[in-house]
């Protein structure tokens, strides 16, 4: 670790920031729908929503539909995804040399951790299938705490690392990410290979916004 870096605990979003799921997300969202009779919205309008929560993402997708609407979607979305990673079918690559950079601050000496809207078991089965789960002391999901950018996940996190908000800062992709860290009274950095824009990081309080593995790497050392 940088000895000059006061940054000791990392914590990572999941889509997006480490992993590129959105074929598979959007696939799982484009099903839900249909088995609820709905027409599904744009593929851009889904990875807007990335990092809510099922029934938050389904508030903002669709306002105006019925409570009973949007319970069915949500079922249907965890139905699709479940039987495309029993399938084999579902691709969630990491990003090109995350797994390197995660290596590196781990042997640092830094706390790793994940704050997501996934599942527990999609945030696991994911982590495993890359082999990177051991690198990982606290794994908090959308099934345990309130949607982004609610600060529990976050809070729930620093409590498991045995960290401060002043110590740990927050990586991810969405404003949902930067919104969460702010209210947790942590830096937030951003990633541009994602689903917001980088302006958009920046506008809801990002730090700075990373463009390559190098850039981040940099960034939470700063």
């Amino acid at each position: 670790m940088n000895p000059s870096s006061k940054t000791h605990c990392v914590i990572f979003d999941c889509d997006g920031t480490l992993v590129d799921g959105q074929a598979s997300i959007c696939e799982a969202m484009e099903t839900a729908f249909a088995g609820a009779d709905l027409a599904p919205p744009s593929r851009n309008a889904i990875r807007r929503i990335v990092g809510l929560s099922l029934p938050q993402a389904l508030r903002e997708l669709v306002p105006d539909a019925s409570d009973r609407q949007r319970a069915v979607v949500v079922d249907g979305y965890k139905s699709a995804f479940f039987a495309a990673r029993t399938e084999g079918r579902l691709h969630e690559p990491l990003f090109d040399g995350m797994e390197d950079l995660l290596r590196r601050l781990h042997s640092g000496g830094r706390t790793l951790g994940v704050a997501t809207g996934k599942s527990d078991r999609g945030l696991v089965s994911c982590l495993r299938s890359h082999g990177i789960a051991d690198l990982f002391v606290t794994l908090q999901t959308a099934d345990r705490h309130p949607s982004k950018p609610d600060p529990a996940m976050l809070q729930a996190a620093l409590a498991e690392a045995s960290s401060t908000p002043e110590s740990a800062v927050m990586i991810g992709d969405t404003s949902f990410d930067m919104e969460m860290a702010r209210a947790a009274g942590m830096r937030a950095i951003g990633v541009s290979w994602g689903y917001h824009a980088p302006e958009e990081l920046l506008e809801f309080g990002a730090c700075g916004v990373a463009n390559t593995m190098a850039e981040l790497e940099a960034l939470i050392d700063g």
